[in-house]
């Protein structure tokens, strides 16, 4: 199928060829017939891609800082290549689309094939989009006139949050696409509307909407004009609707509002706010967030849930469906608004021609067909021969584009298949790397006889299904850690492992690294105890995260520190026996990033592996100290190795990133022997029942003993 996306590392407007997506549990895959190009959001996607570097700082000065911060901690060069990396992943563009139902995921019943819908899909010939997401179109709305839900549903919430009351005065500052459709829904509401813009076209546009369009170009000043037809009063609401970098704006939006005005801010301009001018008026200033109620939570969006009407209203699909019933009788009228009508294929007639800011609203037609997307391309033709050692990936996120593919690109394995949930970043990595195929259908990676070897690198919460799935398909399998999030998955796992003849082996890198390669060489014979101390500066991670989420990452004990208990066992040379975890805070069972984990050997080692979120991140990320008959060792962040009581010792240096390509190269050599496992299955699995060992531990407050 064919996507629209931009290229932020060289400003490219792309129409991409992609595979099109597997419907998913909760989702709906739809074929698009119409998609709304939002020329606001667009533009500025699309002059950030085509901006150079220095402008691209300028406008993002946070994320210098984070940049400057991260070339103190990892260094310069892991630095570059994480923003390298960052600009390396296309956007898609678009957020309007239109289309009917070809595709019902499990769980989903207030839908049916060949319903008309409305979602918030990209540019997209087929899309699959949570159902929470999605409206059905009324019969006498059209296609076209659809499209406009999305962008509709985004002023209203604005209006929502300024409570218009009827008879009120209201003043929407930029009449583009959601301004010309906020002032109308205001209108709808019994308000009285002024509109501010400098484009005349559009101020004209507005007046036929019985709007009181104003051009300030024309030398009218909005504030004494407001102030005017109000007899002094003052505007009861600002709704602001305007892109734009100045202050002006909301000085003048707060100088025209009457006291104890409400002021909803919908688009981007400049927020230095005198305190004066809000203050003496005691206005109210909120920010309108995207299309209402649910927005950005996963729960709601990803998960289905949805809030119960008697408590939350208006949720985001409600709004959809209240846009679209405006349509339907006549509230709203989004024909006018129509600037263009452009096939898919020439869509660069609107991106090409973007900074002009003439047009208001430019629709995409899609050409309609019956056959059945396909859901894998061919990107390149191997020149290697069929043999041992051929890959596919499942899985397409940040860490496969950061460090699993280049690190593969330098083995001899052929990257024959790389899988995506939406097609088109296993398209780019694909395209980048080389891989021969690009898929969004795991089962066709699992069903390929070429393919002896399969990665995985989704989320932890597909991992023991897709390992399970993958040895029963006869293939040997690399997964990121962690191997399963419980351990009913674990024993799954183990009972198809034995059966199958096949390697099981996880990313556990960090006892590839040189420097812990050196370490184990330096201690020699393991079998007298020792102590070592780990220690994870592993910084904050927002708790609406995935990772904290149990059901889906496991928390991060089970799927980071599990890094740390695996190489504490490759350093001690025993496994764990007995596990004790002890967290921050006064409710510590609600702490899991926070924690110190006792790990007893049952060679006697003891292993203290302290994770911490709460730290700084100019300290060191991930710290060892190990004490061993007289003598310690200290590894500082994989760039730094010293030794205290060893005879011939020279301090080290090195990258762990030479860990993953370590892995890696011993990984697809073992696979061209026949699948020796790289790691010992015994350790993998202690391994993964010592980190579950852990969290029951902190439950229990007790030992806990690793069976």
């Amino acid at each position: 199928m064919k996507q629209i996306i931009q290229d932020l590392k060289n400003g490219h407007t792309i129409l991409e060829e992609v595979p099109a997506p597997e419907v998913k549990t909760g989702q709906i895959l739809i074929q698009t017939t119409r998609s709304l190009v939002s020329l606001g959001t667009e533009r500025m996607l699309v002059e950030f891609g085509k901006a150079n570097f220095l402008e691209k700082a300028r406008q993002q000065p946070d994320k210098v800082k984070e940049v400057l911060q991260k070339v103190k901690t990892d260094g310069l060069r892991p630095t570059i290549n994480a923003v390298m990396n960052k600009l390396g992943q296309p956007l898609p563009l678009g957020y309007c689309n239109v289309g009917r139902v070809i595709g019902i995921g499990k769980g989903v019943t207030d839908f049916k094939v060949g319903d008309r819908v409305v979602s918030n899909g990209p540019h997209a010939e087929y899309v699959s989009i949570p159902k929470n997401l999605v409206a059905r179109i009324p019969d006498d709305v059209s296609d076209e006139d659809a499209s406009f839900t999305v962008i509709g549903a985004i002023g209203l919430q604005g209006i929502r949050l300024a409570n218009p009351t009827f008879g009120e005065t209201f003043v929407v500052v930029g009449l583009g696409l959601i301004g010309l459709i906020t002032a109308q829904l205001l209108k709808a509401n019994g308000c009285r509307v002024i509109g501010f813009d400098f484009d005349q076209a559009k101020v004209d546009l507005a007046n036929t909407f019985g709007v009181v369009g104003v051009n300030p170009s024309k030398g009218i000043d909005p504030v004494a004009f407001v102030n005017s037809v109000t007899d002094a009063v003052g505007a009861d609401g600002v709704i602001i609707t305007a892109s734009n970098k100045s202050n002006e704006i909301i000085s003048q939006a707060a100088r025209m509002s009457r006291k104890r005005g409400r002021i909803v801010l919908i688009g981007v301009i400049g927020l230095d706010i005198s305190r004066a001018d809000f203050y003496e008026k005691e206005l109210t200033f909120q920010v309108s967030c995207s299309y209402g109620p649910g927005r950005y939570d996963e729960h709601y969006e990803q998960k289905g849930q949805d809030y119960p009407l008697a408590f939350v209203r208006w949720t985001e699909k409600r709004n959809f469906e209240a846009v679209l019933h405006a349509i339907s009788t006549g509230a709203i009228k989004v024909g006018p608004l129509i600037t263009e009508r452009i096939p898919l294929e020439q869509f660069d007639q609107i991106y090409g021609n973007m900074s002009n800011g003439r047009s208001i609203a430019s629709i995409l037609e899609y050409s309609e067909n019956d056959e059945i997307p396909k859901r894998t391309i061919s990107l390149v033709h191997s020149k290697i021969k069929s043999g041992s050692g051929v890959v596919g990936i499942i899985g397409a996120g940040n860490f496969t584009s950061a460090m699993i593919l280049p690190c593969l690109k330098k083995t001899q394995a052929r990257l024959k298949v790389i899988s995506s949930s939406g097609g088109l970043s296993g398209t780019v990595l694909a395209k980048k790397f080389g891989v021969e195929q690009s898929t969004t259908s795991n089962q066709s990676i699992l069903d390929d006889q070429e393919v002896d070897l399969v990665m995985v690198t989704t989320r932890h919460n597909s991992h023991a299904n897709l390992v399970i799935q993958s040895l029963l398909a006869d293939k040997h399998v690399f997964v990121e850690k962690p191997l399963a999030l419980t351990n009913e998955e674990l024993m799954r796992i183990l009972d198809v492992y034995h059966q199958s003849g096949k390697s099981i082996s996880v990313g556990f890198n960090r006892r590839f690294a040189p420097l812990a390669l050196q370490m184990r060489n330096a201690l020699g014979s393991t079998d007298t105890p020792m102590n070592i101390v780990a220690t994870m500066n592993a910084g904050f991670i927002p708790g609406n995260s995935w990772v904290h989420d149990l059901e889906v990452g496991g928390g991060r004990i089970i799927g980071e520190a599990c890094h740390f208990i695996d190489l504490c066992t490759y350093l001690t040379g025993s496994l764990v026996n007995s596990v004790c975890m002890n967290s921050l805070g006064e409710n510590p069972e609600e702490n899991t990033d926070n924690a110190s984990i006792l790990l007893s050997y049952e060679n006697g080692s003891n292993a203290v592996i302290n994770y911490f979120s709460n730290g700084h991140k100019s300290y060191s990320k991930e710290r060892i100290e190990v004490f061993h008959q007289g003598r310690v060792l200290i590894m500082d962040n994989w760039r730094k190795l010293q030794g205290y009581g060893f005879r011939n010792f020279s301090s080290a240096s090195s990258g762990q990133d030479k860990g993953h390509q370590i892995q890696f190269n011993r990984l697809i050599d073992s696979i061209k022997r026949g699948g020796d496992p790289i790691i010992p299955i015994d350790e993998l699995v202690n391994t993964t029942k010592a980190s579950f060992a852990a969290i029951e531990s902190l439950k229990s407050k007790s030992w806990v003993s690793v069976q």
